[in-house]
């Protein structure tokens, strides 16, 4: 399928292809003078921990991720680039100028709540085919997936008022500025101040005006009334320029009753940016609701994260909606997402081979093998009860009794019984033999499918403070194999 009959064009004009580690590069030659270069390999992308120490993660950047890979190739402009590092043969220069991806992948869908360790992407491949696409697939999942799950604490935090993301000044750069208002918005912002993003990701825009549109003017009155006669049907106004509660609050309703009102049209909202929000909201919904304008929306911004808000609302603050910036964009508690990207297994012919990671720290033992990954619910109440991963191709019955267990040790172990859940295959096929087979869902419908999603995750997962720990659990026969090659490991000399 070409990207152009995609319900969205998320295709990106540059060449990005040498968006790589240059180990990524100097690794593939040393497969191709192996002769390893064409072995079958499978890599799982996953991270370890979880944002702000929360209880979960909402998955995104897979639409870049499909634009990446159709778009894959080497210039001549990049192979000359190669060969002037005087690092590579010729032979193996030649092998990247007829490089393109021939692998597959499939994904968990963009805006699924995820958990640690399991697979979000699974990439099964030629080795070289799967190596030099690790940058790639980390940049792109990290960073949206990280803005998505920040932008979801945000939305539950304002409880059902609308969260506007206002980032862009203080991403960093133009593709964080964007794309982070894309993931800002799969994770349930109301809308972005970020023209482009606008444009590229079809996502409503938002904007009113800053205090040097108010200090322009001769006085703040005629910037308001500047404004309304321009935009008498929208028209929201910046109150704290001077004094919010003493100039800007009497002059936007003087702009109200003297020219909006008697024109047919009402004041759409005031916005604060600045002083104790709380107080000043109050003050404000009192003069405006003595006014007769109980329905002007009062709208917040000054650096507000999921804490400040969930504080001012408990303070009883009055607000409709709030204006998120750097705490949204950057994410700027935790700025970054630790996505992994680790070999899983090897196939020698048709056999697989289960490759393991081990280390020190325990939270660093990978998963082993070619594996599969479900999600299970009650069937009665539809809640998530878990995810479960298997090895490839196992087989869960449904009217059986299931049990999963803990990734560490057999005896945490829990049993659901046969009749009672149901079951997804979160993994779904993108790529099959280099070829797109996944019909991409519109951004809307990414946004709609996570908000859905999350009915079903209980809210101890998706409180704040010391969430519940959701489930992650293996099958009986990965578990059995991971112990077995953590005891191997311990005799390899």
């Amino acid at each position: 399928m070409e990207l152009y009959d995609q319900k969205f064009d998320f295709r990106d004009e540059r060449n990005l292809s040498l968006v790589m580690d240059f180990y990524e590069l100097t690794m593939s030659q040393c497969y191709f003078n192996s002769k390893t270069k064409d072995k079958i390999v499978t890599f799982d992308l996953f991270y370890r921990k979880n944002p702000d120490q929360g209880g979960y993660a909402v998955f995104a950047g897979l639409e870049e991720v499909i634009g990446y890979i159709q778009k894959l190739h080497f210039t001549k402009e990049d192979i000359s680039y190669l060969r002037s590092l005087k690092r590579f043969s010729e032979t193996f220069l030649q092998y990247l100028s007829e490089f393109r991806f021939t692998g597959d992948i499939y994904a968990v869908k963009e805006g699924t709540p995820v958990f640690p360790n399991e697979p979000l992407i699974r990439v099964k491949a030629k080795l070289i085919d799967a190596q030099l696409i690790e940058t790639a697939l980390l940049l792109c999942v990290n960073h949206q997936t990280m803005i998505a799950t920040k932008a979801r604490r945000i939305v539950r935090a304002a409880g059902g008022r609308a969260i506007m993301e206002f980032g862009a000044r203080r991403a960093h750069n133009f593709d964080a500025a964007n794309f982070g208002a894309r993931a800002a918005y799969i994770g349930g912002v109301a809308g972005t101040a970020t023209t482009y993003a606008g444009q590229k990701f079809k996502m409503p825009v938002l904007g009113t005006m800053a205090h040097s549109f108010v200090q322009s003017f001769d006085s703040e009155y005629e910037a308001f009334l500047t404004y309304a006669q321009s935009y008498p049907e929208s028209c929201t106004v910046l109150l704290d320029t001077y004094d919010t509660l003493h100039s800007g609050l009497p002059n936007a309703i003087k702009v109200a009753k003297q020219y909006l009102e008697p024109n047919g049209y009402r004041l759409a909202g005031v916005r604060i940016d600045s002083g104790d929000i709380a107080y000043l909201s109050k003050k404000i919904r009192k003069a405006l609701d003595g006014a007769g304008m109980q329905d002007c929306s009062i709208v917040v911004s000054n650096s507000l994260d999921e804490y400040l808000i969930t504080s001012l609302i408990s303070q009883g603050a009055q607000i409709n909606s709030m204006g998120v910036g750097e705490n949204l964009v950057c994410s700027k508690s935790t700025p970054v997402f630790g996505g992994v990207y680790k070999l899983s297994s090897v196939f020698e012919g048709e056999k697989n081979i289960p490759k393991i990671k081990v280390s020190e720290n325990v939270e660093k033992v990978t998963n082993p093998g070619y594996k599969d990954l479900y999600r299970i619910y009650d069937k009665e109440s539809g809640m998530a009860l878990g995810d479960l991963m298997t090895l490839h191709g196992e087989k869960i019955d449904i009217d059986q009794d299931l049990t999963i267990y803990h990734q560490m040790n057999s005896w945490k172990n829990k049993t659901i019984l046969g009749g009672t859940y149901v079951i997804e295959d979160l993994l779904q096929p993108i790529f099959i033999n280099g070829k797109l087979v996944y019909d991409a869902p519109s951004l809307e419908e990414i946004r709609e499918h996570s908000k859905e999603a999350f009915t079903h995750i209980w809210d101890e997962i998706q409180r704040f403070e010391y969430p519940q720990t959701y489930y992650v659990d293996l099958s009986k026969n990965l578990l059995d194999l991971k112990l077995s090659m953590l005891e191997e490991v311990k005799h390899v000399k």
